[in-house]
């Protein structure tokens, strides 16, 4: 398989199992934080301990924290009341100590910096203001208290920061991920057009002049029949023979470079300028007058021009329409680029639906910053094509 394909085609990991609800998740630390609240109220701290209505405001304070993540600021409102009458009663100061911190926690996370800090400077100042009645002992405990509140708020904020830090690097990651299998259809799209393009000039070119073959030894066998040109016939018959051989070849390497695209087998040279004489030697039906006066250039540069012209010779003699058909192939540069010229003394284009071949010449020269331009000759019958493509200043 294709390693672009793989790529696309891999199937993503599925997730172990689906994540807890959160609001069972805080329902258990609710009642978990209520239980140690009950627990500390009646062995630790300092203060009486509850009666009835101080368990009903220490246990009731709990149950807002079930809704902590999905209304964290609703919560505290409703939190802060319960704790500062659970404090004005005097009872044990120790025990709502777990759930305050959790509640200021939660905001934290959940809150944006200038945010927090208005709400800490606000529950700061509450819990001030509850105990400077109790003089320097209240102010003693208030400066402990409040170093606890800013160690929750400076912590939940930490985590908010790392997470928020975690979240962006995801995102960047499955953006990342997105691109690069975007890129892979790319290039499998662009792929598969260029293989396209080539088993079209292939297929085309070689049908075409065995066709013309076929129909030149079957006139010299029907010319005749008493007076057999022997030579004539077997001359054809080689000349269709030769064109299967070099078709077929090409056809494999083709189809080696789909099967295992690694292969150094499969990476065949180029076609290129140099073949461009035997491809007019081998068009069958016109005759070729080549003319090629450009200097080596670039590969893809060359492929592209031979391709223009091996489907421009096709057209030709596909709808060319005369016996004594001639094609004038003339290749060479000028001011940086290389310009391929083929025009023929034919019956020009064919009325219909058109075909792929002036479609791939046209991405042949696009493939390579260049431009085509095809269409009846102006000054005569014929047709002509004409291409311009940038050498890019590399050889």
């Amino acid at each position: 398989m294709n390693p672009v394909q793989a790529t696309i085609s891999a199937p993503r990991p599925r997730l172990a199992a689906l994540s807890p609800d959160p609001l069972r998740q805080d329902a258990y630390l609710a009642a978990g934080l209520a239980a140690l609240a009950s627990a500390v109220a009646v062995t630790v701290g300092s203060g009486r301990h509850p009666d009835g209505l101080g368990w009903a405001l220490l246990l009731g304070l709990h149950v807002p924290l079930v809704w902590r993540r999905r209304a964290p600021l609703a919560v505290l409102a409703i939190m802060i009341p319960l704790i500062a009458v659970y404090h004005q009663q005097d009872y044990n100061h120790s025990a709502p100590t777990a759930a305050s911190m959790v509640v200021l926690y939660t905001v934290a996370v959940t809150s944006g910096p200038r945010r927090t800090a208005v709400i800490g400077c606000a529950v700061v100042a509450l819990m001030v203001i509850l105990k400077i009645g109790d003089g320097m002992a209240g102010l003693t405990v208030s400066f402990q208290i409040t170093g606890w509140i800013v160690s929750m708020l400076v912590l939940g904020g930490y985590i908010r920061v790392h997470r928020e830090n975690a979240a962006a690097a995801l995102e960047r990651a499955e953006r990342a991920e997105r691109t690069r299998e975007e890129e892979a259809r790319r290039r499998v799209a662009e792929e598969r057009l260029r293989i396209a393009r080539d088993l079209h000039d292939l297929l085309a070119h070689s049908i075409t002049l065995i066709g013309v073959q076929t129909s030149v030894a079957a006139h010299v066998l029907a010319a005749d029949p008493g007076r057999l040109d022997r030579a004539a016939v077997a001359q054809a018959l080689d000349d269709i023979a030769e064109t299967c051989r070099t078709s077929r070849g090409e056809l494999r390497t083709t189809l080696d470079v789909l099967r295992d695209p690694g292969s150094p087998d499969a990476r065949c040279p180029l076609p290129g300028l140099h073949g461009l004489a035997d491809l007019a030697r081998s068009t069958a039906g016109a005759q070729v007058k080549l003319t090629v006066t450009a200097d080596e250039v670039p590969p893809a540069v060359g492929a592209a021009a031979y391709r223009i012209v091996q489907e421009a010779l096709t057209n030709a003699v596909r709808h060319g329409g005369r016996d004594d058909l001639t094609v004038r192939v003339q290749v060479y540069e000028d001011e940086g680029t290389l310009r391929v010229h083929v025009t023929d003394d034919g019956a020009g284009a064919a009325d219909g639906t058109p075909g792929y071949g002036l479609v791939g010449m046209r991405e042949r020269a696009r493939s390579v910053g260049g431009t085509l331009a095809a269409g009846p000759r102006e000054d005569t019958d014929g047709f002509e094509v004409t291409a311009v493509l940038p050498l890019g200043g590399t050889r």
